[in-house]
């Protein structure tokens, strides 16, 4: 493993030390059953702007060099990194700039405006988001950052992992992660196998939108196309030039749970927990749930990696339920 990857990570602990939350582990004994062996739960559906998306943004943004920063910065995301960049720019001073898909949740729009970024639409049915950004005014001076591939924001990602096994639960055998672009997969599976070189980092997406999977199976980079998944964080395109080899390298392998299997996760975690986790963010909850990973015997930690979910869509699942 490159030690330069991991200092990364930990030199980005340094950055978010007082901007990022360090987020609460938590437990529950009914789990527990189900996985047969203890689970932790990292709560960063708790995390300032409501996801981990805070940790790679302001990483990233605060490694942009002084002279740079007064073009401001353009990105493109559903929402969670939306909110990271926008709350990043202002704790920085650097004005923003969001690329959305239309039909976002209107929650996630709502905080990304509040932050301060200037938000502007496009329709993903009919156009490539990186295309339509690259064609804003802004794209010619601004610098951009992506949502997952870009080594920053993969660094910033990882101080999730780093700080569950070295500050919270210790070493872990298993770490169950949420997987849309990979950002949050590769900076986790990163720093497991640095300060746990015996836990096995498995990335979980829902079937719908599995492209990381057929990825990881055949080593070919696959794709889907605006996937219609209620996790809707897990709606890119593909992994990236960056994500794909670092998911490959560390990794220990890749599941995906079922639509229904999903909403059960988010239920469970509300009703039991009394958490407020989106869809994306119970992706492993899920998988634990359904059967889909083999927890017993085993100590395993996983992932809550957001928590902005509208309120409609919260009823609709609870409803379902009933």
């Amino acid at each position: 493993m490159s030690r330069e990857r991991i200092d990364e990570i930990q030199a980005a602990r340094e950055r978010l030390r007082g901007i990022a939350h360090v987020t609460p582990i938590a437990t529950s004994r009914t789990l527990d059953e189900r996985a047969g062996g203890p689970v932790f739960l990292k709560c960063e559906n708790l995390q300032r702007v409501g996801a981990f998306k805070i940790r790679g943004a302001y990483n990233a943004l605060s490694l942009i060099p002084p002279e740079r920063r007064a073009a401001g910065v353009l990105t493109f995301s559903s929402g969670n990194h939306a909110q990271g960049i926008a709350l990043a720019g202002r704790l920085l001073g650097i004005s923003t700039t969001v690329v959305m898909p239309l039909g976002a949740p209107a929650s996630k729009k709502a905080a990304t405006l509040g932050y301060g970024a200037r938000v502007v639409e496009f329709d993903p049915a009919t156009t490539n988001r990186e295309e339509f950004a690259a064609g804003l005014p802004e794209a010619q001076t601004a610098t951009i950052v992506p949502p997952y591939d870009h080594l920053d924001v993969i660094a910033g990602q990882g101080t999730v992992a780093l700080e569950m096994m070295v500050e919270q639960t210790g070493p872990l055998d298993l770490l169950l992660v949420p997987c849309g672009g990979g950002g949050l997969l590769s900076g986790s599976a990163i720093a497991a196998r640095a300060v746990a070189p015996g836990c096995q980092v498995i990335g979980i997406e829902p079937e719908l939108a599995d492209d990381a999977t057929r990825s990881f199976r055949t080593g070919t980079l696959q794709t889907v196309h605006n996937p219609p998944t209620i996790a809707d964080g897990t709606r890119t395109p593909s992994l990236g030039k960056h994500t794909f080899p670092l998911v490959l390298e560390y990794a220990a392998g890749m599941e995906t749970v079922s639509e229904e299997e999903i909403k059960a996760a988010v239920r469970f975690l509300f009703y039991r927990l009394k958490l407020v986790v989106e869809p994306s963010g119970a992706l492993g909850v899920a998988a634990l749930l359904a059967g889909k990973i083999d927890g017993a015997g085993r100590k395993v930690g996983v992932i809550l990696s957001g928590g902005n979910i509208d309120g409609a869509t919260m009823a609709a699942i609870l409803l379902e339920g009933e």
